[in-house]
């Protein structure tokens, strides 16, 4: 039921597409962009219903630290991660992958809804470690399409994997247009 509203609500309301099926993966790292807006949580639990596939996402702490917005934050499926401290959060988060046998986690590697040059790298070496596909979603607010990657595991060559990633992202706008990632800006 829940499917068909979200469903409903995206093609038919909103009136966005989806561009590719998500995979049948039981574990994966979702990286999600752009990340422009905080709506984009809201458009992301929509379209993880749309499939019916349940994904949890990570975000900053502070976000987890009020107790209503917390608790809403942790039942939608959030996880919250400190990001200010040396620890290990790619031994971590592989470890969740190791103990469960259905976990497909979300992030943007843009690491913020703000304008960046480069994409933080934990995502890449999560999926690396855990021996997990990364799988590209974009959120392109121009076109109000979703766009859908294959499964794809990551590689010895980084550099390569990257550019593929970035082509994946070529001309997708985000909300907000000006903070959205385009590589060689």
């Amino acid at each position: 039921m829940l499917q068909k509203i979200a469903k409903f609500i995206y093609f038919k309301l909103m009136k966005w597409e989806m561009a590719g099926d998500f995979p049948e993966v039981n574990k994966c790292i979702v990286a999600v962009v752009p990340h422009t807006h905080w709506l984009d949580l809201f458009l992301g639990i929509l379209v993880r219903n749309v499939w019916g596939k349940s994904i949890g996402f990570i975000g900053k702490q502070s976000l987890f630290n009020t107790p209503i917005i917390g608790w809403l934050l942790t039942k939608a499926g959030g996880m919250p991660v400190v990001r200010n401290q040396k620890q290990d959060t790619v031994g971590a988060i592989a470890a969740v992958f190791d103990r469960t046998d259905v976990f497909r986690m979300s992030l943007s590697p843009e690491g913020t809804r703000k304008k960046v040059s480069e994409w933080k790298t934990g995502f890449y070496y999560i999926a690396k470690q855990a021996k997990v596909p990364i799988v590209l979603v974009a959120f392109d607010y121009k076109q109000k399409r979703i766009k859908v990657s294959q499964a794809l595991f990551p590689t010895e060559n980084k550099e390569e994997d990257f550019k593929s990633y970035y082509s994946f992202f070529d001309g997708v706008i985000g909300k907000v247009t000006e903070n959205s990632f385009l590589k060689g800006d």
